[in-house]
């Protein structure tokens, strides 16, 4: 077990992260503080928003949210997702640090963690254990390793405290969210929280994760365009979760490959978002870049990642299968009711947002009538963007979806994303057709 860098000790105590936490507050206080006289001082009324988000404490915010892990760093990395729509890009820039490899543990603590799980003496075991991770995000690190009997494995090992952490720390952003203004007046982010909550419940339950990874394994059998990791479960505990390492290519590293094989991937991971959706009724949410390689040798796309998997209600697969019908075919009053299903908005909800709401989608479904289309050339996402900001400029239409809803948008737009970060050309409504109802 070679050691390399010292890393960085997950702090793993209730009190000590809430004590950090409220650290962070006080560091974004001060800052604002200061920020604000010297808004003062040139002659501006300080905003409270202005304040506190600035650079400065955007940083202070990335630094040590990804030197907690856990549930801090994931709610942080969900806010740098969407930072572009609601802050200033140079802050969008620093937080979007949080998207990036953790910390690791130092190897002591790492040592102290595989004692806890497999006892002591687990070294025998192995031909080669990299004490260096391979990845390390929010909620574990990975590492590989070699068993004696010459198997090969990642082996993805979960911080100290993060589970019992997840509640507090939840609790703690929120009061982050609330003092930076960022959600905006009016929005009930409980709904939210709530849905992250959960999800952060149910990626740092390893064993679901494991019968997660065994179901995707069945999902794509005989699929020759994909692969899927084994779990080995002789090393699997409850904070380790073993599985085979599969070595490949991060897919946003192939934007130099042919537009050909650019354009195949777009369109198998497109294919898999459908199928999950409406053949499964299992969608693995998190639309990370780095969930998916790509083999070298035999061009097949390796499924990393499967906490954040959300089984799906009949009821809601069939209600997006009818909006997208609708889309297709330009019937509003069918895409409105299949809207209020979804939970997009409400019948309450006044009729110029939903009218805007329909246009938006009647907007992005261009993307499937129009031909073969063009990911990386098209200003659709920004144009949807712009809709989207003339939607909350008002401040009053501020209806939350249900969490299953947010979680299915959120990894149709990363796949949006992944794909225009590929250029790709993808002939939509033939990729769509064998899924219409």
């Amino acid at each position: 077990m070679k050691e390399d860098r010292a890393g960085v000790a997950v702090p793993s105590g209730r009190w000590t992260r809430m004590a950090r936490m409220g650290g962070l507050a006080g560091g974004i206080a001060g800052g604002a503080l200061a920020q604000g006289f010297g808004q003062a001082a040139r002659g501006h009324a300080p905003r409270l928003a202005d304040m506190v988000m600035t650079p400065a404490n955007a940083r202070r915010i990335a630094t040590e949210l990804g030197k907690m892990r856990g549930a801090a760093m994931k709610v942080g990395q969900l806010m740098s997702m969407d930072a572009g729509d609601v802050m200033p890009p140079e802050i969008a820039a620093i937080l979007d640090r949080l998207r990036m490899d953790a910390d690791p543990m130092p190897p002591k603590q790492l040592r102290d963690v595989l004692d806890a799980e497999w006892g002591t003496g687990w070294q025998k075991w192995f031909q080669r254990f990299d004490v260096r991770p391979i990845a390390a995000a929010s909620i574990g690190q990975v590492h590989r390793a070699i068993t004696k009997d010459g198997r090969d494995l990642a082996l993805k090992v979960q911080y100290p405290g993060v589970r019992d952490s997840i509640d507090s720390d939840i609790a703690n952003i929120a009061g982050l969210v609330r003092l930076s203004g960022a959600a905006g007046r009016g929005i009930d982010m409980a709904p939210i929280l709530e849905t992250a909550r959960q999800q952060l419940h149910e990626e740092a339950d390893y064993s679901r994760e494991g019968d997660n990874l065994d179901a995707f394994g069945r999902f794509m059998a005989g699929d020759e365009g994909f692969v899927v990791p084994k779990r080995h479960d002789d090393f699997c505990t409850d904070n380790i979760l073993a599985m085979d390492y599969l070595r490949g290519v991060p897919v946003e590293q192939m934007t130099d490959a042919s537009q050909e094989q650019r354009d195949a991937l777009a369109e198998r991971l497109i294919t898999l978002v459908l199928r999950e959706l409406f053949d499964f009724g299992a969608m693995q949410t998190d639309p990370n870049f780095a969930n998916y390689l790509v083999e070298p040798e035999t061009g097949r796309i390796v499924l990393l990642d499967f906490g954040a998997v959300r089984y799906l209600p009949d009821s809601l697969t069939a209600a997006f299968r009818d909006l997208m019908e609708a889309g297709l075919t330009r019937d509003p009053a069918a895409a409105k009711a299949a809207m209020i299903e979804i939970g997009l908005f409400t019948a309450d909800t006044p009729a110029h947002q939903q009218d805007l709401i329909l246009n938006m989608f009647d907007t992005g479904m261009s993307a499937l009538r129009d031909g073969p289309f063009d990911f990386g050339a098209s200003d659709l996402a920004r144009r949807l963007r712009d809709m989207g900001m003339a939607l909350g400029e008002g401040r009053d239409f501020t209806h939350v979806p249900p969490g299953d809803t947010l979680l299915v948008q959120r990894k149709v737009a990363g796949t949006y994303l992944l794909a225009a970060r590929l250029r790709a050309r993808v002939d939509l409504a033939q990729v769509v057709a064998p899924f219409r109802g």
